[in-house]
Formats: structure tokens, sequence, C-alpha cells
């Protein structure tokens, strides 16, 4: 007993040390539901055919996607969860921009009773980063390339006039001087 008073704090540190150690594997699988890399996620869409569910914003989703993904914002999962239905029983890989919102959609999903979810862990920055294919949505990616188009000829058209109020100012009347 003298023993563990006298190092109360070695233990501590000890013990702290270990719990640090194992973390790791507590995050591996956070909630019940398999965190995967992108390599992972790769191996697990090629060998059981798995659905791919991507829960981003309309604009984050139109900027970039993995291939056939099924695009449903997390915002809109619950009232939209009888769309899933059919994939109740089936693998599901759940992707957003960094894994954050994923791990949300795979809570609303497991309490909804899927039984084979899995998380991309790092979302579509690590799948990225990975060097893996994304899908653009040319059209969306168009419509916003052609406004940011717009904006600039007005802005353009802008300095134009205020440079020619300008010069038109800053030139003296004949007989002026």
């Amino acid at each position: 007993m003298e023993f563990f008073k006298s190092n109360i704090l070695l233990i501590g540190l000890a013990l702290g040390s270990g719990f640090m150690l194992l973390l790791p594997l507590f995050k591996k699988s956070a909630g019940g539901v398999p965190n995967l890399n992108a390599a992972e996620a790769v191996t697990l869409i090629n060998r059981s055919n798995a659905l791919l569910l991507d829960v981003r914003e309309d604009a984050e989703f139109a900027s970039g996607h993995i291939a056939e993904a099924m695009h449903i914002p997390l915002a809109d999962l619950p009232a939209r969860i009888g769309e899933l239905k059919k994939y109740q029983h089936k693998t599901i890989l759940v992707n957003c921009q960094r894994g954050m919102r994923s791990a949300k959609a795979c809570d609303i999903l497991r309490k909804a009773e899927f039984t084979q979810l899995n998380n991309l862990h790092g979302g579509l920055n690590a799948w990225i980063e990975a060097k893996l294919p994304i899908v653009t949505n040319a059209k969306a990616t168009s419509v916003a390339v052609k406004k940011v188009s717009a904006a600039k000829r007005v802005a353009k058209s802008d300095v134009a006039e205020v440079a020619v109020e300008t010069s038109a100012e800053s030139v003296p009347e004949k007989g002026a001087v």
C-alpha cells in the first residue's frame, strides 16, 4: 500500500499511456461502424459491390464525388431514409468531405437498423490524397463558371466606367489655365 501512495504519479502516467495506446483501437470502429481508409474502401467497393453514399451538400457533390455515389445530404437523410431501405442488409460505404458528417450519417442509419455500414475515414479529402479518381458534375460546374465569368465582366465594366469618369475630371477645360 505504501508503494502506491509514494508512486501514485508514476502509476497514473502508466495507466494514461496505456489508454492512449489503446485509443486508436476504439476510434477504428467508432459507434460500432468501421472507419476505413481509402485503400480499404476501394477493396470493399470492389469485393462487396458496396453502395457508396455521399452525404455532402449539393455544391460539394457537384464539385467532385466518387464514381457511382448516391447523393443524399446529411440534413435530408432522415426524411429520405426510405430510398435506402432496399440496401438495409447490404454493404454501404458512407462518405463526406472529412469524415465527420458521414459518421453522423452512420449513426442515423445504424439506428434505422442498417447492418453493414462503413465510414470512409478522412472522407473525400483522404480519397483525393490517395490519388483515387473523382467525377465532377460538368453541368453544375459550368453553371458556376458562367456565374463567376459574368461577375468578372460586371466588375471590369465598373472599373472601366470609373476610369473614364476619373480621366474626364482630370482634364482641364480649354482656356481654364
